[in-house]
């Protein structure tokens, strides 16, 4: 456990389920108090509820009101705000000349405008106390450009922009603005669980069976395995704690060698 992340004050959005469910177990285990949010309140409330100092709350992260909020509960609940974690993001992957337009916005919605919102409303309750911490979690495609998943990497790319924009912009009050970016987290419910997992969206896109798929992705990554979600907690504690102090506007690789830059 590193000491100095203990009482500290957490948000997680989509912290009901995968990544972010366990984002927000990790930060429990280390002794922050946890702000379980998720646009599926019933979720969030879930896992609030197994954790030993945590409260629910549902949000939409695209909804400035809502976002706004959020950070309002969170103070009121717990006094404070010392990190926001923005991991609430959705994936549709197409190629570019079947992509509708509404659903291109909602990609750039949900995974730009979103991290854009919950930073905003994090770095007002942060710049009075001089100090505080936002991560985004991005992904290895915020570096690389992905096949028939255009807006996605879209957002990502631009995510990678903002983080080291709002890492200049705040760094004169103490905050500190990180991402990480994840490889495949090949066993994972986003890949396999449900009509839209990754694998079936990149197997009908490609041409190719979901086996093929995985092992593609697998060829790819030196280390010859699939990105966990201990991986990212791991660096995600980090890069909150004081260890961390003289890192901000960074983007974190965690992919086992796949992307490098």
């Amino acid at each position: 456990m590193i000491q100095n992340l203990e009482g500290q004050v957490a948000i997680v959005t989509g912290g009901g389920q995968g990544l972010g469910e366990a984002l927000c177990r990790r930060l429990d285990q280390e002794g922050l108090k946890v702000v379980v949010a998720d646009i599926n309140l019933e979720q969030a409330e879930r896992v609030a509820a197994t954790l030993k100092d945590a409260i629910a709350v549902g949000v939409n992260v695209c909804d400035e009101v809502q976002v706004d909020d959020m950070v309002d509960k969170a103070v009121k609940h717990f006094g404070k705000l010392d990190l926001m974690v923005s991991n609430a993001a959705i994936l549709i992957a197409k190629p570019v000349t079947d992509f509708p337009y509404n659903e291109w916005q909602r990609m750039i919605d949900v995974n730009l405008n979103g991290f854009f919102l919950c930073a905003r409303a994090a770095a007002r309750v942060m710049i009075p106390n001089r100090k505080g911490n936002i991560i985004q979690i991005n992904s290895k495609s915020g570096k690389k450009g992905s096949y028939k998943n255009s807006a996605y990497a879209t957002a990502k790319f631009a995510g990678i922009g903002l983080t080291q924009s709002l890492a200049l912009e705040l760094a004169e009050y103490g905050i500190r603005v990180n991402a990480i970016c994840p490889g495949n987290l090949l066993n994972s419910p986003l890949w396999n669980d449900g009509p839209n997992a990754l694998f079936k969206q990149y197997a009908r896109n490609q041409g190719i069976t979901e086996d093929q798929v995985r092992q593609k992705y697998l060829n790819q990554v030196p280390l010859r395995r699939s990105c966990e979600y201990d991986d990212i907690a791991n660096v995600l504690v980090f890069l909150a704690s004081d260890s961390a102090s003289y890192m901000t506007g960074q983007a974190i690789n965690v992919t086992g060698g796949q992307e490098m830059r």
